[in-house]
């Protein structure tokens, strides 16, 4: 299970008022029917934006960055803006740092929101690490502050990766890794956004990071409880590693409290190992060589946010798989299986995070207030076939769930907890990850769900 259990963790997230809603080869799969494949994402009360070419690096306002063109473009520091000291929260040490900041031109949301989740993909080497922050414009026309989104580097030797807490302005919060509208039924949603990077380096150091790809997803999605159902539309499978968080219980406690909460980081290296990346055994040389499968020990450790607590924080994860060669990731919302159809039959898997009650998943065999799986596919009468963490041993991994019951829990906001009391759903939260230059058929999957 994911640190979602935990009272602080979105208390007040996948709640929105009641509104209407408009109606490289891939790696192997097997053999199936085809989806059609939406040609726009009209109607969606999603709108996931980001830069990610050189033209726009060079659009943004840059305050000692420069863009860089090539494979992936993309920002690093040129002359540094100044120094700054920063203190880490999590280890008490003082340190000066070199920094130039990129700052994005105004987003208009194409959906007012009541939420905004930022992602990023970076390379971050030794000594240097990023800083993610948001600004925002309110439909009143009043302003948000610069909120902290993460404050990230791929290791941990030089700062402990953070979200930070208790930022709040009365009207917004920051809850983790996911801004949201403190009282959606007042009407006010964040109209526009900019987002800023802070890039960070050890003085008269000569490495940089580089920032490829900068975004976030803003999302009004309404209040429900149920959602129309789907009809199939596809049958087909794709072959995806099969790793258990529950072999790794008691594992490296540190990291939230072991392997029975590693659902999110287990999901992201199952994705991860499908699109080949591989990390090597200097890699993973700090593991206990009796554990099994040490690449889920690694993932955990390098996507554990020391704020939070936990392995579940949705961007770290998705920057964690950026930083696997040429791979990039993203946080959004699909809008029902249909959109997941899409994706398989383009060779593209889906991490989902739901939340339900032990008889509300046939077959699951546990209840969650919120937990992260691996989507790889259809069977022929429709239903989910899922990589589940939540499983005994990785050959039990491999499930299969009703299409209906599971698409419910999935994109509903709203649910009865098993003291019968109204709590929150994550409303179709996913996360993404595929190539950084993804095939014709894969980018024009991707688009119809609204990534770009």
């Amino acid at each position: 299970m994911s640190r979602a259990q935990q009272p602080s963790r979105r208390t007040v997230l996948a709640v929105a008022v009641a509104a209407a809603v408009a109606g490289g080869a891939s790696p192997a799969a097997a053999a199936g029917s085809t989806a059609a494949e939406p040609d726009d994402t009209a109607g969606r009360p999603v709108d996931n934006h980001a830069w990610t070419t050189y033209s726009d690096w060079r659009g943004g306002t840059a305050d000692g960055t420069r863009a860089v063109a090539g494979h992936r473009p993309g920002v690093v520091i040129g002359a540094p803006a100044g120094t700054t000291a920063y203190t880490d929260p999590h280890t008490g040490t003082t340190a000066t740092w070199e920094y130039a900041t990129w700052t994005s031109p105004v987003h208009p949301l194409a959906v007012p929101s009541t939420e905004v989740i930022a992602s990023w993909n970076a390379h971050t080497p030794a000594g240097t690490w990023i800083q993610i922050e948001l600004q925002g414009t309110y439909s009143d026309g009043t302003a948000t502050p610069w909120y902290v989104m993460g404050r990230w580097a791929a290791g941990d030797g030089d700062i402990k990766r953070t979200s930070v807490d208790d930022q709040t302005d009365g009207k917004s919060t920051i809850w983790t890794d996911t801004f949201a509208i403190d009282d959606p039924s007042t009407g006010l949603r964040l109209a526009s956004y900019r987002l800023r990077l802070t890039l960070y380096r050890k003085p008269g150091a000569k490495n940089t990071p580089t920032v490829w790809r900068l975004g976030a997803m803003g999302s009004d999605v309404p209040d429900r409880f149920t959602v129309p159902a789907t009809a199939p539309g596809l049958a087909k499978e794709l072959i995806v590693p099969r790793y258990s968080q529950e072999i790794h219980k008691g594992q490296y406690p540190e990291y939230d409290n072991g392997g029975e909460a590693w659902c999110s980081p287990t999901s992201s290296q199952m994705i991860i190992e499908y699109w080949g990346g591989r990390l090597t055994k200097e890699q993973l040389a700090w593991v206990d060589p009796s554990y099994a499968d040490p690449q889920v020990c690694h993932a955990a450790r390098y996507t554990y946010d020391y704020q939070y607590a936990g392995c579940g924080n949705w961007p770290f994860n998705a920057a964690y798989a950026a930083t696997f060669k040429d791979l990039q990731g993203v946080v959004t919302r699909l809008g029902s299986l249909a959109d997941l159809e899409t994706l398989i039959a383009a060779g593209i898997p889906a991490i989902t995070s739901q939340s339900f009650l032990k008889e509300e998943l046939t077959g699951a065999g546990y209840g969650t207030s919120g937990h992260l799986m691996t989507v790889i596919g259809f069977t022929t009468e429709g239903d989910v076939i899922a990589n589940d963490p939540a499983s005994p041993s990785d050959e039990a991994v491999r499930r299969v769930y009703k299409r209906r019951e599971w698409e419910n829990i999935w994109l509903r906001t709203k649910r009865y907890n098993a003291s019968g009391k109204v709590v929150s759903g994550t409303g179709g939260v996913c996360y993404l990850y595929f190539p950084a230059c993804p095939t014709p058929r894969q980018r024009k999957a991707l688009a119809a769900v609204g990534v770009r």
